[in-house]
């Protein structure tokens, strides 16, 4: 399959697996040439064939005999066999096909440079005809010139396949000529004769001769200028010449001159054919034009791109019908990366090349100190990599350039500025790529994105000050927000993207009271109704073209119509308004200005119907602004409409922005990458014996091969920290984080309508900070930014107030949240930013945090709970569990590989809330032990299967999926019981205080989880054991040593550093479990049991666990402890064992048959042990027997109940 665009430019895209298209014109005799433009690098082969070629999915042109092709991708040439040819092409390339059926050869040319004969002696004769052809993988794209338009590298004597407008071309460039020389003359009014002047000098004005001269010209110019052929060849290298010709401002007096007289000479439609053809030329020149080593090529396309849009009626016709609606105009203000770094000049930028040394240690890899010879390299680096942004500079000072005039909103004389012409088609831009519903080769790529934002970016914070200066009550651009009646009051258009609060039907109707208290807005129930009834007139006719506002006045000037309303325009708003329900509205507009207290009725209008006064406000209303709160000040921002742009620019950073700026980190691991490899490489080098002259030969070749990688992509490095990660473009993210804070503090002050605002302002103030904290180092730093610590706070603020916020309700921006501040905590700058927002909002958050895991996604919060402790609990200071040492870290950046770096403040905030409220720490506690007793059955149960599939005969492959969520529940296990141990560090009468209703249930199931895990993992060769040495794939987090530290730190916690009163209950509940074992708590020191007899002796050389071979991460006095807790067990145990009487079956609880009786239900009578019925109690009041509802319990002894009965007798 294949598609073919356009009429005059056969556009190729790719639509089966490797499909094949052949043109319709073929050639037998002479020399002919065609181009094709490579759109995207992947497999083609390019070339010619017979019509007699047969081709399939698998076997494309080159593939058969009489077919011939280039493949560029793999770099071969293809007929029936293969070999090695040309050069490897890339997006961008323009590859020249020739064949000459004279002498019977065939050529191909990359970029005008020849490849040399590819084939020869070509079949010829009789019924013998070449077709252009091509074969294509899936989504592959390319551009046929067969001479619709000049080719851009002619060779000479090769004919193109369409033969060009030769008649036409020698016409236009007469009419050229005689076009120049009437801009170049004037009547000398004294003498009466002709005299030279200044084209630059020329003007319309009293030149009735000319005028009457121009005129017979254009009578006979214009219908050739309509022409594509004419257009590029004879009007584009005019109008070049003229931007190469002289100084900026008079090349652009002159393009304005003859913009003029276009206008002026043409009609309409002429003109705007002819300025269509010119744009898509330049486009298209920018975009596919090599990277020279000065950026010139670049930089004369956009100089002349700026003279055409400096012209005011030809830029609104532009911007009107064709920047946004056929062209993808955003190309202008991306700069490529090249692929050939030979191409660009990248060698003579920088002759010296660099990379950062590391050296790995603990946690992640680290700067090693630079030698002398090092340090002269980097600095060579750099002056070369500041030449190079030097010239990026010259091109994205142009680019900024374009964005001024497409902004400029002092141009409304005659018609509308071309700043709301903007607004309207970069509101349908961002639609189109928001939803994914627009054309596809017309959504922006991501790396176009990028580039645009931060050139939007410039042009906005340029005309936001200048409004300042001339209005000195408005903000700086440094102080710039979003207010957030933009977000409710319907005026900007937001599709369908989710707000916090849910759907905006959902929230006008449960929140239309706050609106109109708070906001003075009532929302019409006729629009309510409107966008119901747009449900069910889905396949409805659009509304009549004549309804829609007409944009092509807006060009030329003319009168314009009032717009006529949506809802009176069709019955229904149909299909737009599926994508439009958010979109602006309009005031019921009153006779005069509304006071505070009046209510304002609104309905929605298009994006595309509404007017300056819609946008900017007039005297009786506030445009963008209506709707502002309470809480707003009254003072003006800046101009509405660039509060607009602003909302689209942080709109932008959100679609895709962030993920490119993620992607091309790529390029800066690659040279890690292979750094680590040159590095390796070399030790080995120095390491190998020098009789080995064979392994030193391929080590000296591996080394070659990795420093011209390194070179390579050393300057490529540059171009991207030049173009994407330079110091200017980080403040730019760093400015529109700052943009999102504000504008959610401003939000959250709403209350109730902080839910209209969208949910991407909370993800790009999360996804900006993660950027600049992780893209743009280790050359640029976020610390060095101007006020970063106050910004580190306010972020601190927003995460700790909002993850648990009941105005969002959507679960993925709710994880986000989530996960932000878990990764917040992990690093100590931002962790101190925890920790200086005001005491009220820390106790809140830490409060939150303690609320019970159940109903709510727990694992990011006791994530967050375990990074606050670590670093103080039992042997947890590792930042890599000691048997992983040895690996490398996939990423060594994870928050999970930082540093322990505890917060001893939050600690006491967790401390006090656990110690002061009465249903914090019971209800906290059991959700915790209730997770830690699902996550560890889970986990004992998947690795009973691992272990079953690993002992099978036949060979089983066990899932990796089920490996991962195995270890996960093996982690979950371990972080459970860290936040147990510091409950128990922190507040230790939570457990040990009896006098508290719940202390003494809380501290049985605590001990009976212990020892289960304790039986579980201690066991001589039992199940966990087995599965730790397979050392599967996925299983590496699972070993002894981060599960059984934990246990025994809360068992210190209990039994050695508690008070002696708490120590003995402690013992006791311990010893009372049924399931306790003192051989688990020998265990933890190496102490293994005597094999009982019959059984095989374990392997002398097999070595067991002990923590006293941890000691880089256990001290000696936690060891000491250790050992004081195994003395007192055993000291305990057999006290305990010589004191115990035999207790009959009677006497035992009939619901758990471990503990004895020790509790009666009131009323019903009915009885089992305290930890029995208080677990029961927590979830239910019903008695496990009779069903009777529990009034009371009441402590039973059987002893004195059987006194009190024969007292009675």
């Amino acid at each position: 399959m294949w598609t073919r665009r356009r009429r005059r430019r056969a556009r190729v895209i790719g639509h089966s697996n490797f499909g094949t298209i052949r043109s319709t014109t073929c050639v037998y005799k002479g020399k002919w040439i065609y181009e094709v433009l490579i759109s995207s690098q992947g497999l083609m082969q390019i070339g010619w064939c017979t019509i007699n070629c047969r081709f399939n999915q698998e076997e494309g042109v080159g593939d058969t005999h009489n077919s011939y092709a280039y493949d560029g991708n793999r770099v071969r040439k293809w007929n029936v066999t293969t070999t090695n040819y040309g050069k490897a092409w890339a997006a961008g390339d323009i590859v020249s096909c020739l064949i000459d059926l004279d002498e019977g050869t065939l050529s191909f040319s990359l970029n005008g440079v020849s490849l040399g004969t590819a084939f020869e002696n070509l079949s010829r004769g009789l019924g013998m005809a070449y077709f252009p052809a091509i074969s294509l993988s899936f989504k592959e794209s390319v551009a046929f010139n067969f001479g619709s338009r000049p080719l851009r590298y002619p060779v000479a004597g090769y004919r193109p396949l369409q033969d060009p407008p030769s008649a036409d071309l020698a016409r236009a460039q007469r009419l050229l000529g005689c076009f120049r020389a009437a801009l170049s003359v004037e009547l000398d009014p004294v003498e009466g004769r002709l005299v030279e002047k200044e084209s630059s000098e020329w003007r319309l004005q009293g030149q009735p001769t000319v005028l009457l001269t121009l005129a017979h010209i254009f009578h006979h110019f214009a219908p050739l200028l309509r022409e594509v052929y004419v257009v590029e060849a004879v009007l584009m290298s005019f109008l070049l010449g003229v931007v190469e010709a002289g100084p900026p401002e008079r090349a652009q007096t002159v393009v304005h001159q003859v913009l003029d007289l276009l206008w002026l000479f043409m009609e309409d439609y002429e003109v705007q054919d002819c300025l269509k053809q010119l744009m898509m030329s330049l486009l298209r020149l920018y975009r596919f034009s090599p990277i020279v080593p000065d950026l010139s090529l670049q930089i004369r396309y956009l100089r002349l791109t700026i003279a055409i849009l400096s012209h005011q009626k030809s830029r609104k016709f532009l911007l009107s019908n064709v920047l946004f609606d056929v062209l993808r105009s955003v190309v202008f203000f991306y700069i490529k990366s090249p692929l050939r770094v030979e191409e660009a000049g990248l060698q003579e930028l920088i002759p010296t090349t660099w990379w950062p040394h590391r050296s790995p240690r603990e946690g992640k890899e680290e700067m090693r100190e630079e030698t002398s010879e090092e340090r002269l390299r980097r600095r060579a680096y750099e002056r070369g990599c500041q030449r190079l942004k030097k010239r990026i500079e010259v091109v994205e000072e142009l680019q900024v350039q374009i964005l001024k005039l497409l902004l400029n909103n002092k141009d409304d004389n005659g018609g509308e500025a071309s700043r709301y012409i903007f607004l309207t088609k970069f509101r349908k831009f961002l639609q189109e790529n928001a939803s994914g519903r627009g054309n596809t080769p017309m959504l922006c790529p991501p790396e176009y994105m990028v580039c645009f934002l931060h050139r939007l970016i410039s042009a906005l914070r340029f005309y936001w000050d200048e409004y300042k200066a001339s209005n000195p009550r408005t903000s700086f651009s440094e102080e710039a927000y979003v207010p957030p009646q933009i977000f409710y009051n319907g005026k900007v258009d937001y599709f369908d993207l989710q707000r916090l609060g849910g759907l905006l039907s959902h929230l006008r109707k449960t929140l239309k009271d706050d609106l109109a208290s708070k906001a003075n807005i009532l929302i019409d129930p006729l629009e309510l109704q409107a966008t119901t009834m747009d449900d069910l007139d889905e396949d409805e006719e659009p509304a009549p073209a004549a309804a829609q506002r007409p944009m092509q006045a807006l060009a030329v000037g003319g009168a314009l119509p009032l717009p006529r309303p949506g809802w009176l325009s069709s019955p229904t708003l149909g299909r737009a308004n599926r994508f439009l329900s958010t979109a602006a509205v309009t005031l019921m507009t009153p006779r005069r200005p509304l006071s505070a207290s009046e209510k304002v009725k609104v309905r929605t209008l298009s994006a595309e119907q509404r007017t300056r006064e819609d946008i900017e406000g007039s005297q009786w209303n506030e445009g963008l602004l209506v709707g502002r709160p309470p809480e707003e000040p009254d003072q003006p921002l800046t101009e509405n409409s660039l509060l607009e742009v602003l909302d689209g620019a942080v709109m932008m950073y959100n679609l895709s922005v962030h993920q490119q700026l993620g992607k091309m980190v790529g390029v800066s691991d690659d040279v890690n990458e292979y750094a680590m490899a040159l590095r390796d490489t070399e030790d080995k080098l120095r390491r190998c014996p020098k009789r080995r002259k064979d392994i030193l030969a391929e080590l000296t070749k591996s080394q070659k091969v990795f420093s011209e990688k390194l070179d390579h992509l050393s300057r490529r490095l540059a171009w991207v920290h030049a173009t994407v990660y330079s110091q200017e473009k980080m403040q730019d993210i760093y400015w529109l984080l700052r943009v999102c804070l504000r504008t959610i503090e401003h939000g959250d002050r709403t209350g109730s309508l902080f839910a209209f605002m969208p949910e991407f302002y909370l993800s790009v103030a999360i996804n900006s900070y993660s950027a600049l904290k992780n893209y743009f180092g280790p050359v640029h730093s976020m610390e060095e930014l101007p006020g970063y610590e106050e910004t580190l706070t306010r972020l601190a603020a927003i995460l700790a107030k909002h993850f648990a916020d009941t105005r969002i309700v959507g679960t993925d921006i709710r994880d986000s949240l989530m996960q932000a501040l878990a990764s917040y905590v992990c690093y100590p700058n931002s962790l101190r930013a925890v920790e200086r927002i005001p005491e009220e909002q820390r106790i809140t958050m830490v409060k939150n945090l303690l609320a019970p895991y159940e109903q709510r996604p727990w694992a990011q919060t006791n994530w967050i709970l375990v990074r606050l402790w670590r670093g103080c609990g039992f042997g947890y200071r590792y930042t890599r569990l000691p048997h992983l040492l040895k690996t490398k870290p996939e990423d060594a950046s994870l928050p999970s590989l930082q540093k322990p770096c505890p917060s001893t403040l939050l600690q006491q905030h967790m401390a006090d809330l656990l110690r002061e409220g009465s249903d914090v720490a019971p209800s906290f506690l059991n959700s915790v032990l209730n997770q830690l007793n699902w996550a560890f059955s889970e986990f004992i149960g998947m690795i009973q299967e691992i272990h079953q599939a690993a002992e099978r005969l036949e060979r089983n492959f066990v899932d990796s999926r089920q490996l991962k969520v195995c270890a996960t529940c093996f982690d979950l296990s371990v972080s459970l019981l860290r936040v147990l141990e510091m409950a128990i560090t922190l507040v230790p009468e939570i457990f040990l205080d009896w006098a508290r209703p719940t202390s003494e249930m809380l501290l049985r199931r605590l001990a009976q989880l212990l020892n289960q895990v304790l039986n579980r993992v201690t066991a001589e060769r039992n199940l966990f054991d087995r599965v730790v040495t397979l050392r599967l794939p996925g299983l590496e987090s699972v070993d002894h040593y981060p599960i059984l530290v934990a246990v025994t730190g809360i068992l210190v916690r209990l039994l050695v550093h508690g008070p002696a009163s708490g120590t003995e209950r402690a013992t006791s509940v311990l010893l009372a479990d049924p399931c306790f074992q003192l051989r688990s708590i020998s265990y933890l020191l190496g102490q293994l049991e005597p094999p009982a007899p019959g059984t095989a002796l374990p392997a002398p050389d097999r070595k067991h666990f002990s923590l006293q071979s941890y000691t880089d991460y256990i001290s000696v006095e936690e060891l000491a402890q250790v050992e004081q807790m195994l003395a007192h067990l055993t000291s305990a145990s057999a006290q305990a064992a010589a004191a115990s009487l035999p207790t009959s079956e009677e006497d035992l609880c009939p619901i758990c048959y471990a503990h004895p009786i020790s509790a009666v239900f009131q009323p019903c009578g009915h009885k089992s042990c305290k930890a029995c019925i208080d677990q029961h109690l927590m979830n239910n009041k019903d008695c496990f027997f009779c069903k009777a509802t529990i009034v009371s319990v009441e402590d039973w002894d059987k002893a004195a109940n059987a006194s009190a009965t024969s007292s009675a007798a």
